[in-house]
């Protein structure tokens, strides 16, 4: 008995000295470790900045949406997200369209366990460890795609509707990072939906309901591949920028610009994140507190005037559709092109093109937005360059203002007669002017030879100087013509180069049919002849614009896009005005190419062209119109080019279409002009405007209802 006392009286001893320690000497550092949380920030997107037009009407803008989040723990097991996945279930409907086999087959391994286990042998499994190559990591890797590989398609089949519907939402669950709010259903959430899965929050955990967006495009189609795109939530950063994007403090899930206006001006749209401070305590999080409070981003005002652009495109299907119906004379044509801008300010006030396209689905043709096209596709562009040729001559000194050539058909050795298109026998003196106004080859192909150091002999050959490639296309780029034009979204074209230096290849160069130029670079081209020699860098940004919770009103502005002028062609005053006379001429006598506008009540002035170009081996012609107005103190600019507009050349009596859709446009900037000079004096006339995007959405329909 004593030595059981006596023992206990040891153990009680060791019991009290533990306790000692454990309180005494290492207590407070026991208590802090019991205390201790940990920190985690996390940023929440915010909806991004609207888009205006010039005008102030809205053209994208933000849509609420009622919206079911998950966000997940450090500590969440998947059969934890498994079994609120289910519950979740009970209370919405979700898409399951997106649910691939691969989903199904790691469910099924998830919902039976031992099963999966037995479709590989304890024999496989060792056999694979003994390989010394595999980690233990690529063991579990590929016994894991042994049991994928093996389910059958009967094991598959027997998933339900309601187990769909439950790997649809897990598979939103794991999509996003822990502490991350990850979007489950945001489209066609009901309010019954709502509000339901807002009572039952207490039974699924991670699971919140919230308020989040959708861009909505009020114009429909209009300028919609200039616009851009902005990823899911699902979808998250693009793949291509995922670097760069983190590197700038996004999410992986954030919502972003994938494409031209929202990806060219991320960084303005965005936004201030919401910034939420989740306490978190063995993974676990005991509470979240808000850090900083988001903001949309900030709002941008585009040059574009929306209602200009989309009587614009409505000019080029009307046009385009009454030519393509002849299809024995234009079978090629399918698309036009139009670029409208501010000569003085390089502001683009249109950017408008046209497909005729067969849907994939219905197996019928319609007319899609191509405005994509003014500046990523080049085209032969014919006889518009001449101005910049007759300026290229001026400034390398071996043409004077005013110049007598003779236009009479070429006759160079081992070639076919090279002619103008209106004189192919005789031997007609012409000046430059009358040159620009008759758009006459032959002077241009003689001041061609010129700037190569040689001239026009009967029946000899023509001087070989690869080097005159360069000189003509050294000073065709003081115009924009076959260099980028600056212009302020990505993918632009530069053009395509002729790599041959055969002398016959300077001659078509000079008239605009070797070399191949954007819709985009003839506006810039004209734009500097129009405003004294200043190439001016277009650009569809006007403002950024301070947010504002007011529905109809822009913010204070934040920064204005100041006028850019990249250079000054090398040319006199003397020189820009006269090719600015021979423009005018061109449109207005009645010997012009473009004299259609020789009636038009604001005086306009530019150039006309024809290119031959060849598709699958047939010959067929790009036709295109440049200009601008008013001759003395221009205000618009404009380029228009219709690629493949018919298969047989025909005289200026019967314009093209690139000359119908030219002198409507033009019409219609003047009109929309006269219409709204009118308003500002009357302020009780009725106002136009669309407001808002109901109204968008009627007007647009009906207007595709008397199309049809």
């Amino acid at each position: 008995m004593n030595l059981l006392f006596f023992a206990v009286f040891l153990l009680f001893s060791l019991l009290v000295l533990r306790l000692g320690l454990v309180q005494i000497v290492n207590g407070e550092s026991y208590k802090k470790e019991v205390e201790r949380t940990e920190d985690v920030v996390v940023n929440t997107g915010v909806p991004r900045g609207k888009m205006y037009d010039r005008y102030g009407n809205v053209i994208v803008d933000n849509i609420p949406l009622n919206a079911i989040t998950y966000t997940r723990a450090n500590n969440t097991k998947i059969d934890e997200m498994i079994e609120v996945a289910s519950r979740l279930s009970r209370f919405i409907e979700k898409d399951t369209g997106d649910v691939t086999e691969r989903d199904k087959k790691d469910y099924w391994i998830i919902k039976h366990p031992e099963a999966a286990d037995a479709k590989v042998s304890d024999g496989e499994i060792k056999k694979l460890q003994s390989n010394e190559e595999l980690s233990e990591d690529d063991v579990n890797k590929k016994v894991y795609q042994m049991r994928l590989d093996r389910i059958t398609e009967k094991e598959l089949n027997s998933l339900t509707e309601n187990d769909l519907e439950i790997i649809a939402i897990y598979r939103e669950f794991s999509s996003g990072y822990a502490l991350n709010p990850q979007i489950v259903k945001n489209e066609g959430v009901t309010p019954e939906e709502f509000a339901t899965v807002s009572e039952h929050l207490s039974e699924l955990p991670g699971v919140n309901t919230t308020t989040d967006w959708k861009r909505s495009y009020v114009f429909d189609d209009t300028l919609r591949t200039i616009l851009g795109n902005v990823s899911s939530s699902r979808e998250g950063l693009p793949k291509n920028l995922v670097d760069s994007y983190l590197a700038q403090d996004y999410n992986r899930n954030d919502r972003v610009g994938k494409s031209y206006v929202e990806l060219e001006y991320e960084d303005v749209l965005q936004g201030q994140k919401e910034q939420i401070k989740n306490v978190t305590k063995g993974g676990s999080v005991l509470e979240s507190v808000l850090v900083q409070q988001g903001q949309r981003g900030k709002d941008i005002v585009l040059t574009i005037d929306m209602e200009l652009q989309r009587e614009v495109e409505k000019i080029i299907e009307e046009e385009l559709s009454k030519q393509i119906v002849h299809r024995d004379a234009s079978p090629d044509l399918d698309r036009a092109y139009v670029v409208m801008i501010d000569p003085n300010t390089g502001e683009i006030l249109a950017m408008a093109g046209k497909q005729y396209v067969k849907n994939p689905e219905t197996g019928k043709y319609e007319m899609r937005d191509a405005a994509l096209g003014t500046f990523t596709s080049s085209y032969e562009v014919g006889s518009v360059v001449k101005g910049a040729t007759v300026l290229t001559g001026y400034m390398t000194g071996k043409l004077t203002p005013g110049e007598v050539l003779i236009d009479e058909p070429l006759r160079i050795k081992g070639t076919n007669p090279k002619t103008s298109w209106f004189n192919k026998y005789q031997q007609i003196p012409m000046t430059d002017l009358y040159a620009l106004e008759k758009s006459s080859n032959a002077y241009m192909w003689k001041v061609a030879l010129k700037i190569a150091g040689g001239r026009y002999v009967p029946n000899e050959p023509i001087v070989n100087n690869p080097a005159a490639f360069d000189v003509f296309r050294n000073h065709y780029a003081q115009f924009g013509l076959g260099v980028p034009t600056g212009i302020d979204l990505p993918g632009e074209s530069a053009g395509l180069t002729g790599t041959k230096t055969d002398p016959g290849f300077l001659l078509d160069l000079a008239i605009g049919q070797f070399d191949t130029y954007t819709t985009m670079q003839l506006a810039q081209y004209v734009s500097t002849i129009a405003n004294d020699g200043y190439r001016v860098q277009p650009h569809i940004m006007k403002e950024i614009r301070e947010p504002t919770n007011e529905k109809e009103s822009l913010g204070p502005i934040l920064f204005e896009k100041e006028t850019n002028v990249l250079n000054r062609i090398d040319a006199t005053q003397e020189q820009i005005e006269h090719v600015q006379k021979g423009f005018y001429r061109v449109y207005h006598n009645p010997e012009g190419t473009g004299y259609l506008f020789h009636d038009a009540p604001y005086n306009a002035a530019g150039k006309s062209g024809t290119a031959e170009t060849y598709i699958d081996g047939e010959l067929s012609y790009n036709t295109t119109l440049i200009g601008y107005a008013p001759y003395n103190n221009p205000e618009v600019a404009y380029a228009t080019v219709v690629p493949a507009s018919h298969i047989q050349a025909s005289g200026v009596a019967d314009p093209y279409v690139n000359k119908y859709i030219s002198r409507r446009v033009m019409d219609k900037y003047f009109e929309l002009k006269k219409k709204r000079a009118e308003e500002e004096k009357d302020p009780t006339s009725v106002n136009k405007k669309v407001e808002n995007a109901e109204e968008a959405e009627e007007q647009m329909q009906k207007e595709r209802e008397q199309n049809n």
